[in-house]
């Protein structure tokens, strides 16, 4: 039985994922190299540069406008990729990330946030938000959820 790119069958790994794997694995490398912090934290974010161009255009339009707001309201939060997704980071934890649609052939992009955002509301809340184009609106959103995620 063969798997697609976007279809994993059980105690097997798709294409795809085993890709975002090997990206998790470059970037532990890339991540434990030594350098100055500033240097560091360029090389990080021209990461997050580079694979925000290398999205297909509809992505990449809504990677590069997340990306922008993150760096206006959370300046604080660093840049860097997370299995090779744009991602910001608190402390060298994941507080929100943003996973392209073609990454895994879905249907829209995600943005998603990880235990160190703060966004607790009672016993349940969302943790991700489907992204299918850009507006105003959806940019003010945005900007509202991450800056209470990054606190």
């Amino acid at each position: 039985m063969s798997t697609s790119s976007t279809q994993s069958t059980e105690g097997t790994f798709t294409a795809a994922e085993r890709a975002a794997m090997k990206e998790r694995a470059a970037e532990l490398k890339a991540q434990s190299v030594r350098g100055g912090k500033a240097t560091k934290a360029a090389q990080l974010e021209a990461a997050v540069v580079a694979a925000i161009a290398a999205m297909p255009d509809g992505d990449r339009a809504i990677a590069e406008r997340v990306h922008a707001i993150v760096q206006e309201v959370a300046p604080h939060l660093t840049p860097r990729t997370w299995y090779g997704m744009p991602a910001y980071a608190r402390d060298g934890k994941v507080v929100c990330f943003l996973k392209p649609a073609d990454k895994f052939g879905s249907r829209y992009a995600t943005l998603g946030f990880e235990d160190p955002a703060a966004l607790d509301d009672g016993a349940m809340w969302p943790t991700s938000y489907a992204l299918t184009w850009m507006t105003e609106e959806v940019a003010a959103t945005i900007a509202g959820l991450v800056r209470r995620a990054a606190g």
